[in-house]
């Protein structure tokens, strides 16, 4: 048995205390600000680790419950939502990110609509019904604390001739939902499932009951506005709505409709609503202005080239808008990002245009601001992030790789259908801070050369493969194979295009990594099938010889075959301070897999845990959109590990974890015999006790890591906290004592 030192007793215990009270930066956050990085401007990002974003929609939300506005980001790529709170300042734009709010807010699905169904200042939720073809509903309940309470499921239903039934609308479609009778409550308009003329479905709530408080709703046209939209292409045909006359005008094609979105906004002053149309496979939003009246819409003129012949938006594909006042000028302004379900073929690095308005809310005067909106301060590497950590410089800090599918270049039509082309690179940003405060800065945007090698899906490993003491790089890509670039000095050079005949078929995603303990490297390989390769090292350091073992290894498939076919894994093996290897994989479902019981079974199951375990947190999600992939690492020398976890939308999220990798501090979970709170739940005050040891610090936490409180104790058995000005929810109450740290849940009345 090891025994301490008093000194060192007296050492762990201060450190002890020092990691509670910086708790912050230790424990688990998600798209937290600790770690700064910095992009080709060289200033700082304000939200380095957001995620990305690609395919977005926009809506107002007021989430602290301040009274402003804030912005809800919605990425439809994977599903992910970003919280930005509106600090208000007129005239200005200026946001933060804070992601704990994303709990409070219920899933979406594939598009969501933030609109006040029944005007009570707090603006619902509609969104995808997933395996409906329908729209799902959440009323906003929020009185305290944000939250809501779904009050349709499966879908929204209207009465269509003989009875109710639900409201068609696809995955592919983006809905028109507003009061387009001005009569005070929300109506919808939709696309008819089999053709090209709009339905409206009107609310009835005014009507029948007299106020804005329900969703009952009737088919009262299949033709709203009088104009149809070709099923082949987005040509719009004015003054039509009879079924038989628009198939003369188009013989012998039937009726189908591919996808569309719908913004409604009064253009020109006339009180009636004018439609911004978008469509699938188009980069362009047609202006549809209604010359017609409030109960009788009638398009008669549209614009091809909206907002302006010079600025007209052209954003591939099937741009969706959002009518926000993003600059606290009280006039409402246009965010427009693509639409199009397939991740394939749309701009991914400048998808999110941003026009601001100089007119009034019911004649805007747009003028183009930016096509990176919030993207150009966050991590975008376009579709696909792919994280490595690894000490390139060697300066005793890692540093971090970032790979991607690709980055968008352009599009074009072959035999009607869009295609676009992308070209993956590399990205290398060093670390140029400290041991204890790690900083990374865009240091080479083209690391190796690999851009000009005009490859899809790359991904790195590093580790000297020739003995001269230079790091060189394995290179996973699209085709399945690995690409060696030696490193000679300095001078990276591509040697093999087909590195040791190795080819896992698609989507090869390597890690070199000492899997056996034998002192070697071997070759660890992720791929399309989900599954993952391992090829033992039975040369030497100087000339590895890469033997395959098995695909399957630790027999790991992260694919769904309720999702996809297909399963993306990307590996990323690990050891502790114990020494014990671990392993955490990306998946296509987005969700990240954690692997144990690894050493001695390499031809066993390996054991699926919980991340949450591994990097000491509570109730935390690691389904982080889609494509996924993670590292790990000791990142801040806190003696803990952090992740670092990548996505399809391009972007990176940074975990702050307080799992040890060192040894020193022992963390338990509370029983009733060690801690003792009351009362629990509570609104005002709470009670702690402990059965050994004193009490040096406290600190409550939301689930999702963000500090409420912190208080440092003059060593005692036991104290109270007042929790009073804490907002009602479930927290992380931490109570470090000098003899161990230790957690319990405490829900806040």
């Amino acid at each position: 048995m090891q025994f301490l030192s008093p000194y060192k007793i007296y050492r762990l215990h201060l450190f002890n205390l020092i990691m509670l009270i910086g708790f912050i930066s230790l424990t688990l956050t998600v798209g937290a600000q600790e770690i700064k990085v910095t992009g080709e401007s060289k200033s700082p990002f304000a939200y380095p680790w957001a995620g990305g974003m690609n395919s977005m929609q926009f809506g107002e939300l007021d989430m602290n419950l301040d009274g402003i506005k804030d912005l809800i980001a919605f990425d439809r790529e994977g599903d992910r939502k970003m919280c930005f709170i509106n600090n208000g300042v007129p005239n200005t734009i200026d946001y933060s990110l804070r992601q704990e709010y994303a709990d409070h807010i219920p899933d979406l699905y594939e598009w969501a609509i933030f609109a006040d169904y029944n005007m009570d200042g707090k603006n619902d939720i509609f969104t995808y019904s997933p395996g409906y073809a329908s729209m799902m509903v959440y009323k906003n309940i929020s009185d305290e604390v944000l939250k809501f309470d779904r009050v349709i499921y499966p879908y929204l239903t209207s009465y269509q001739g003989s009875g109710y039934v639900n409201i068609y609308v696809t995955y592919a479609d983006y809905p028109g939902i507003t009061d387009v009778d001005n009569d005070g409550d929300l109506d919808i308009l939709t696309f008819w499932g089999l053709g090209s003329f709009v339905e409206m479905h009107q609310n009835m709530s005014m009507e029948k009951y007299g106020i804005p408080d329900s969703l009952d709703y009737e088919q009262v046209t299949f033709c709203w506005g009088h104009f149809a939209e070709s099923d082949e292409s987005n040509v719009i045909y004015l003054d039509t709505c009879l079924m038989k006359s628009y198939q003369e005008e188009m013989p012998g094609r039937d009726l189908r409709h591919t996808g569309s979105t719908f913004l409604l906004l009064d253009l020109d002053t006339d009180n009636d609503k004018d439609l911004l149309l978008g469509d699938v496979d188009y980069p362009n939003i047609f202006a549809l202005y209604n010359g017609g009246t409030v109960d009788e819409a009638f398009i008669t003129s549209f614009d091809t080239l909206f907002p302006s012949a010079e600025e007209n938006i052209q954003l591939f594909s099937m741009p969706a808008a959002a009518y926000i006042d993003v600059n606290n000028d009280e006039k409402k302004d246009l965010l427009v990002s693509p639409f199009d379900p397939n991740p394939f073929i749309s701009e991914d690095k400048e998808s999110v245009w941003l026009y601001l308005n100089s007119g009034a809310n019911n004649q805007p005067d747009f003028t183009l601001y930016t096509k990176d909106f919030l993207q150009a301060d966050m991590i975008d590497r376009g579709s696909g992030a792919y994280p490595v950590l690894f000490d390139w410089d060697r300066d005793g800090q890692d540093d971090l790789f970032v790979s991607n599918y690709g980055a968008y270049q352009y599009s074009y039509y072959e035999n009607y259908f869009l295609r676009s082309v992308f070209r993956s690179r590399l990205a290398y940003y060093r670390n140029t801070g400290t041991a204890g405060n790690p900083q990374f800065e865009l240091y080479d945007n083209n690391f190796a050369g690999l851009w000009s090698e005009d490859l899809l899906g790359i991904y790195p490993a590093f580790a000297d493969l020739n003995g001269d003491n230079a790091t060189d790089l394995l290179i996973g890509n699209e085709g399945g194979k690995l690409i060696f670039v030696r490193n000679d000095g300095g001078n990276l050079t591509v040697a093999d295009n087909h590195y040791q005949g190795i080819d896992v078929g698609d989507y090869s995603t390597p890690q070199l990594f000492d899997l056996d303990k034998d002192g070697l490297k071997d070759l660890l390989i992720g791929e399309k099938g989900g599954n993952i390769n391992y090829y033992r090292n039975e040369g030497s350091a100087a000339q590895p010889n890469f033997v395959y073992v098995t695909d399957s290894l630790g027999k790991i498939n992260v694919t769904d075959p309720m999702i996809s076919y297909n399963g993306y894994s990307t590996p990323w093996f690990f050891r502790d301070a114990q020494n014990n290897t671990l392993l955490v994989v990306g998946s296509e479902q987005g969700i990240l897999f954690y692997f144990n019981n690894i050493d001695g079974n390499l031809n066993g199951h390996f054991n699926q845990a919980d991340l949450n375990e591994l990097l000491d947190t509570t109730d935390v999600s690691f389904d982080r959109g889609y494509r996924t992939s993670a590292a790990l690492a000791n990142i801040s020398g806190s003696g803990h590990l952090e992740m670092i976890a990548g996505n399809f939308s391009g972007g990176l999220e940074y975990f702050n974890g307080s799992a040890e990798v060192l040894p020193g501090v022992i963390q338990y979970t509370a029983t009733e015999a060690e801690v003792n709170i009351y009362p629990n739940p509570a609104d005002d005050v709470v009670y702690i006790s402990v059965s050994s040891g004193q009490i040096l610090a406290i600190a409550v936490y939301s689930l999702t890591g963000q500090l409420a409180m912190q208080q440092v104790i003059n060593r005692s058995k036991e104290t109270d906290i007042d929790i009073s000005h804490i907002r009602q929810g479930m927290y992380l109450l931490l109570i470090n004592t000098d003899t161990g740290r230790y957690h319990k849940k405490i829900v806040i009345d």
